[in-house]
This record gives C-alpha cells, structure tokens and sequence, in this order.
C-alpha cells in the first residue's frame, strides 16, 4: 500500500496545485469535499457524489459515535465499505460539534463531557476516544481533537482554547495508530489573533503532522477578517505538507482561500443550499422558488453537465420545489457539488497554465453580470 503523502506540482502567485496520496486513492487539489455527516451526503447515492467529480468526502466523528456507532461500523468493514464509498474519507475529530453543544458540554484538560442531542446521555470525547473512533472507521485523514475557538473571543480567551488544543494535538499524535496510506492533520488555531496563529503553527509543526488545517474560521467573523487571518497563517505552515481550510464555504470564499495557499475545503453550503432551492451557477446564487422561473424553458446553466442542467427546465426545477417534491432537492443539490467540482477544476487548471489571476477577475466578472434576463 503507498504511504500518505503529498505532492507539490506547481504554484502560480500564492495558488498552488497538488496531489494527496491516501489508502484508499488519490485527491487532486486545490479540492473540494462533500460532507457525508451521518455516512450520507444528503439527498445524494455516492455514485451520483463520484459522478460530480469528487475525490473525497467527509464523515462526521460526533455523529457516527452517536449512531450507528464506531465499533458497529467498524465491524461492518469500516465507513467505506457501510456507506458504499470506495474513495478517500476525511473525519472532523468532533471537536466543532462539541463547541456547537454549549448549553450540553464541560470542557476539562481530559476532554469534553457532552450531552447527546439524540438521546440525552452523557458522552465522553478526548484526544484518545476521538483517534480510536476515527480508526475504527477507517477514515484515511485523520484529524487531532481540538476546541474550536468561538468568535467573538477575547485574545487571552483565545490564548487559553488554543493552548488547550496545542497539548490535545499531542496526546492525538501519541495515540493515533500509524498505517500505510493513513494521514493525520493537526489544526491551527488562535482566531483572529496574529502571533497566537503563529504560537500554535509552532506548537503543531514541532509535533509533526501529515497535513495541517486551518480552524476557528467561518464562524461569524466575515470575509474579509477571514482572508487577513489566512495572509499571515498560510505562508508560516510547511509547504510540503496539505493545507486544509474547514468548514469553507461560499464560493468566493474558495477562490479567495486557493489564492492564499489553501489546498482542501469543505462546507455543507452546496448540499444545504440546494435541500433549500438554492442553486450555486456561474453567474452567482439562483432561488428557485422564484416565480421569474415557473414558465422559463431554458436549463438552470447552459454549460453545466449535471442531471439538472442537462434533463430538466429551470420551470420544471421551480416545479418540484414549489410541490415540495423530494426530486427537487436531489437535483438542486447534484447541481451545487457539480457546480463546486467545476470550480475547483477551473482553479486546478489555471494554476497548472499560470493563469490563476485571469481567472479570478473572469470568476468575479462572470457573477457580477448576474443571473440570465427574464424571457
């Protein structure tokens, strides 16, 4: 079996174009992952998620452990094998879900004590029990157990949550189970605070990680704090290892990240957004439920090669969502991964033909003519 690694194929300005080797298959970046929460990216088969190009998706360490269960998955065959996907699997360490449970957790040095919001029992999660349930699913990336910092925080709040990570990132590197082929990412953390991001790269690269994310972004504190945190956190991380913004996001919060050094993303926008007759397309955000569309025969983008574009009228589409059709959300979301995979293709090329600039400005030109004119 081949081991983790990653491949540095070129750059053009601060873009860059690479290739991550796992276990289970290869993942051309810059890339864009599905999240399969609960073993499922919603409302979609994984070979409808393969057919929009992905490489990898996302599974959920919090809600696995929940239900079915890590030792039942893994006595099925692990998370590939029970969901039916072949390809790389990245899991969250369940760390931004413990942080999402506020009113439900206690925070210790151990780790967190939780609520279940299934069924209301209390769970233990530590840097330990999160390498062990993210082994037994099998997962090829593998990532150390943190607190993501909540925004607003004060610096010295700041301080203490990512100190806090720091010592879990290495009681998850003392624990995790090295395999061929199986990678673990440590995650910076710090907020918006420039030396506490450059403490815990620090802190993270002494450790020694196969990749390194970046979290505590997308949390509340806008585009453009989001970009001058990327400025100086990008350029201090090791440039032969991947680079992973979590939890990323729109679009051009996409572009804008490849362009500052990141090399893997995941969000649930696209999937959510289309459940809710959101349509992401190249001239920016469609709502189907609009009335504009109930008489329009023309596809949702006539250069889109998914189901929806390529079968189906912007009338019919506008159709199912206003009957409350379950096919609605099944195309509209197909079209929003396809949408991302072209995307972060358009990007791999560029930079592969030193053009990223051209298409940056061409990205924003295009979505600033809006959406096609009313027949």
């Amino acid at each position: 079996m081949a081991e983790f690694g990653f491949t540095l194929i070129g750059t053009d300005g601060g873009a860059r174009r690479g290739r991550v080797q796992t276990a289970h298959g290869s993942i051309e970046t810059p890339a864009f992952m599905p999240v399969g929460t609960a073993g499922t990216v919603k409302a979609m088969m994984p070979e409808s998620v393969a057919a929009t190009g992905a490489e990898i998706v996302l599974g959920n360490t919090y809600h696995l452990m929940l239900r079915p269960g890590a030792e039942r998955v893994e006595a099925l065959g692990g998370l590939h094998k029970f969901m039916n996907w072949p390809g790389p699997i990245l899991t969250d360490s369940g760390g931004y879900q413990v942080m999402s449970l506020a009113a439900l957790r206690k925070i210790t040095e151990q780790g967190v004590r939780f609520r279940s919001h299934i069924d209301g029992s209390y769970q233990n999660l530590s840097p330990e029990s999160s390498m062990l349930i993210q082994h037994q699913l099998d997962a090829d990336i593998t990532m150390a157990f943190d607190e993501c910092t909540p925004f607003p925080a004060e610096e010295e709040v700041a301080a203490a949550s990512m100190e806090l990570s720091m010592r879990w990132a290495a009681r998850s590197k003392a624990a995790f189970k090295t395999r061929p082929g199986y990678g673990l990412f440590g995650i910076v953390q710090g907020g918006v605070y420039e030396i506490l991001r450059h403490r815990s790269i620090a802190a993270l690269t002494d450790i020694g990680f196969d990749g390194y994310a970046v979290g505590g972004l997308a949390v509340g504190e806008g585009q453009e704090l989001m970009f001058s945190t990327l400025d100086y956190t990008t350029p201090a991380l090791p440039q032969d290892r991947p680079r992973y913004l979590m939890g990323v996001g729109k679009p051009d919060d996409l572009v804008g990240a490849v362009k500052r050094g990141i090399d893997m993303f995941d969000c649930v926008l696209p999937t959510r957004s289309g459940r809710n007759a959101q349509a992401f397309t190249r001239r920016g955000t469609v709502n189907l439920k609009n009335a504009r569309h109930a008489d329009d025969p023309r596809p949702l983008d006539e250069e889109c090669p998914c189901p929806a574009c390529t079968k189906y009228s912007r009338a019919y589409l506008h159709h199912l969502i206003k009957a409350q059709e379950l096919l609605g959300p099944m195309l509209l979301t197909w079209h929003n991964l396809a949408y991302y995979q072209q995307l972060m293709a358009g990007m791999r090329g560029a930079i592969e033909a030193g053009k990223f600039e051209d298409f940056e400005a061409a990205f924003h030109a295009q979505r600033t003519i809006g959406d096609i004119p009313v027949r």
